[in-house]
């Protein structure tokens, strides 16, 4: 028997459901609290600018790790369409090359709030190119619209600071939120286009089941083309040499990066576990939790980016829509097709 299979069946549900929410819960919390430190904090008397280097890192041990769960649990054996995965694996790692560019610029909890309305740029996305308004429900725009009103409720409701204070948040910052945005929404078409492309390498009989590559597969691929992306950038814009001398500067900066990357790829296989072992609510419910759990942390940990009231009500109308919209979705009144 295959060893994955081995496992799941040792596991009651009730574990496998501990391990996957503890699992996510615990890597991605850990990692939004380097990330935060990785770009807030000051290493050696320098603050870390090198946002393609933290890219190179990142996905490079993304997919040493995932190559190594192939190693040991095998592969599909299928064709992979490599110039799909490659294109659409560069448009994520700039999506969050972005995100992550834009903490040296905004708060935390205005980057993660963003970062929250990735269902407005698919549903745009899917409406603009794929013709796709009428698969979406009635509840997913009410989503989307409340979600776009938290936003702007939010961001009207920062105070207005001079300089470059703790807790002043940069269009610039904004400005990069929303291009992670939209390269988020990229790649959820081009991801579209691998499945498809998949299909054509692999053909099956009709009535069987549609080819796929296994999730450390994709986790692989996806991960290594968005590195060497991130190389050639990182190399072309000087940020490796930068990297590299912060590095042997500051024992702690590369601890803290090595343990993020750790954290990235832990997260990924817990997220394809629940993938494989749950439904896809159960993985929008704890990554959904894991956020907001983030956010209120993180604005007791760094007292620069305290909320007032109305970035609180704002907060409370993107998280209330998402969580809204998973409650629905849960009674069967969630319409066609899930705008996330």
């Amino acid at each position: 028997a295959d060893p994955a299979d081995q496992v799941r069946m040792e596991l009651p549900s009730g574990v496998k459901l501990l391990v996957a929410v503890g699992g996510i819960f615990a890597s991605f919390s850990y990692f939004a609290v380097l990330q935060e430190d990785l770009f807030k904090k000051t290493y050696e008397g320098e603050k870390f600018k090198s946002t393609f280097f933290m890219m190179v890192a990142e996905r490079g041990i993304n997919a040493v790790v995932a190559l190594l769960f192939i190693m040991v649990f095998g592969g599909s054996g299928l064709k992979i369409p490599i110039s799909e995965i490659f294109v659409s694996g560069a448009t994520q790692m700039f999506a969050m090359a972005a995100s992550n560019e834009a903490l040296r610029y905004v708060s935390y909890p205005t980057q993660v709030l963003g970062k929250s309305c990735k269902m407005v740029p698919v549903m745009l996305f899917g409406i603009l190119i794929a013709g796709k308004a009428k698969d979406y429900s009635l509840s997913d725009y009410i989503q989307v619209l409340v979600v776009t009103i938290g936003v702007v409720v939010f961001n009207f409701g920062a105070p207005r600071k001079a300089g470059k204070g703790a807790g002043a948040d940069s269009a610039y910052g904004l400005a990069l939120i929303a291009g992670s945005l939209a390269l988020d929404g990229a790649t959820g078409g081009l991801q579209d286009k691998v499945k498809k492309k998949t299909k054509e390498l692999n053909p099956v009989k009709p009535g069987a089941k549609d080819p796929k590559p296994t999730p450390f597969e994709s986790m692989l691929y996806t991960n290594l083309s968005g590195a060497i992306v991130a190389l050639v950038f990182c190399v072309a814009t000087g940020q490796l040499q930068d990297g590299m001398a912060l590095c042997q500067k500051s024992p702690e900066f590369t601890k803290a990066l090595l343990v993020f990357s750790l954290c990235s790829a832990l997260g990924q296989c817990f997220i394809y576990y629940t993938v494989t072992e749950f439904s896809p609510l159960i993985l929008s419910t704890v990554t959904t939790t894991r956020k907001i759990f983030s956010t209120v942390y993180s604005v007791f940990r760094y007292p620069g980016n305290s909320l007032n009231e109305m970035q609180w009500g704002g907060c409370f109308l993107v998280f209330g829509a998402i969580v809204g919209e998973m409650v629905l979705k849960q009674l069967g009144g969630g319409g066609k097709k899930k705008a996330h």
